[in-house]
């Protein structure tokens, strides 16, 4: 089996292209995966030194928007998993133009390149952020897109050319949508990441608006198993959202990042609330948990202390990317 991992030197990307090749996924135990990445400034191949010796693993450095690249690498290919993509909203606030060349026409070549190649699986990773803000329940796959930053606008037009190519060419694309990721290795721009290193080093940490916008948490290893389920047995031309189930405020979750690095409320700064800011994200994971058998299964109380801890023991790591990125300003 040969797996094309787009994006597989950012955050998600790595952590699964990591589980895949060092077994955590017994049906594609022998496979062959070939990573392309442009190295923008989010992705680093630091993030798959782990795997980096593995003879089934190659790396390609490139845009997932060169179709000649493209072409070349989709020949052979059995599935692919789609994790490249501009992801920061604040970014995408700022200019816009960036999300929709990586998001629309990435997104575009690849499943061009995909059928042309005759892939037998191609899964879209995309983000609860397409359906907009919900005050209560929860968002199931068929809620209408409404999204609010350039960031989700550009990811759900991403995710209709992936519909539209099961539909009209009846290229078998699968669609996930998932809740706010945490877990190492996460670039610090982040609010997590971001929090914890600024807090490490003794810097304040920015606190939008009241503080109240509730997000939905997943352990980056529970979004990769939920991912690799749908890579396994997902039904061509269907759609399934994967949370974790840890709703919280942004001021409870700053609360619990002040306790676990020894800090206090005067730590954080308040500020002006984000344009268009999203009240709340909550997905229904009854589809994916009825068919594919999954659900979360890192506490999120346990999985924040290690994603803490991680982040305390690997400086070298990101201190180099938050200079890189101008990010340590605080």
């Amino acid at each position: 089996m040969r797996v094309l991992v787009t994006g597989g030197a950012g955050f998600i990307g790595s952590h699964y292209v990591r589980q895949l090749l060092g077994g955590a996924y017994p049906a594609f135990a022998e496979a062959e995966v070939t990573v392309l990445d442009k190295l923008t400034y989010a992705g680093t191949r630091t993030n798959l030194e782990p795997v980096a010796d593995n003879p089934r693993l190659t790396f390609v450095e490139g845009d997932i928007c060169d179709p000649e690249l493209v072409r070349k690498l989709m020949s052979g290919q059995d599935v692919v998993v789609h994790f490249a993509a501009e992801s920061h909203v604040d970014r995408s606030i700022l200019g816009a133009a960036d999300f929709v060349l990586t998001n629309v026409l990435g997104t575009q070549t690849l499943l061009q390149g995909a059928l042309e190649a005759n892939v037998g699986r191609f899964v879209h990773v995309s983000t609860d952020e397409v359906y907009g803000s919900i005050e209560s329940g929860s968002w199931t796959e068929e809620h209408i897109l409404e999204p609010n930053s350039p960031y989700s606008a550009s990811k759900a037009s991403s995710d209709l050319l992936a519909r539209s190519y099961f539909r009209t060419h009846g290229l078998p694309v699968c669609v996930t949508r998932c809740s706010n990721n945490y877990g190492p290795y996460q670039f610090p721009e982040k609010v997590i990441p971001l929090f914890v290193t600024n807090l490490i080093d003794g810097k304040t940490v920015p606190l939008y608006g009241d503080g109240l916008n509730i997000r939905d948490w997943l352990h980056v290893d529970d979004h990769c198993r939920g991912i690799q389920l749908v890579a396994e047995g997902g039904r061509a031309g269907e759609i399934y959202n994967i949370g974790g189930g840890t709703e919280l405020t942004n001021k409870e979750l700053t609360g619990l990042l002040l306790e676990a690095t020894g800090k206090d409320w005067g730590s954080v700064t308040p500020v002006t609330d984000r344009k268009g800011h999203d009240r709340r994200y909550s997905v229904d994971i009854t589809k994916i948990s009825t068919e594919l058998g999954y659900a979360p299964r890192v506490p999120f109380t346990e999985g924040l202390a290690q994603t803490v801890k991680w982040y305390r023991d690997n400086r070298t790591w990101w201190e180099a990317l938050k200079q890189r990125a101008e990010l340590a300003k605080g």
